[in-house]
C-alpha cells in the first residue's frame, strides 16, 4: 500500500521560496505535487515518474526532484505570489495503467502574504 506524507508548508512573505516533501512508501509509478486554493478547484502543480526521474507539466517558478535514497519527492518554489496560497498535496499512482490517483498524503498549508 502507498502511504504519503507531506510537510514543509507554512507561512511566508511573497518573493520568498518554500520546499515542500513528500515522504513515499509502496510501490510508486508517479508521484505529483497538487494544489487547492480556498474557493477554487484543485489544480495539478508538477509529476515526477518513480523510475526516471522524468518530470512533467511542472508550473513556471517551481521544480520538482526526488531523492532516491530517502524515498521523498520535493517541490521547490520559488519567488512565492499571494496566488501560490493553498491545500498542498502529493499523490501517486502505483502503475502506468491508472487513471487517478488513487493515494494522497494529508496536505500541507502554505499562506503567502504580500
Amino acid at each position: 500500500q502507498v502511504q504519503l506524507v507531506e510537510s514543509g508548508g507554512g507561512l511566508v512573505q511573497a518573493g520568498d521560496s518554500l520546499r515542500l516533501s513528500c515522504a513515499a512508501s509502496g510501490h510508486i509509478y508517479l508521484i505529483s505535487w497538487f494544489r487547492q486554493a480556498p474557493g477554487k478547484e484543485r489544480e495539478h502543480v508538477a509529476g515526477i515518474r518513480w523510475n526516471d526521474d522524468n518530470t512533467y507539466s511542472v508550473k513556471g517558478r517551481f521544480t520538482i526532484s526526488r531523492d532516491n535514497a530517502k524515498n521523498t519527492v520535493y517541490l521547490q518554489m520559488n519567488s512565492l505570489k499571494s496566488e501560490d496560497t493553498g491545500v498542498y498535496y502529493c499523490a501517486a499512482k502505483n502503475n502506468a495503467d491508472a487513471r487517478v490517483y488513487a493515494f494522497w498524503g494529508q496536505g500541507t498549508q502554505v499562506t503567502v502574504s504580500s
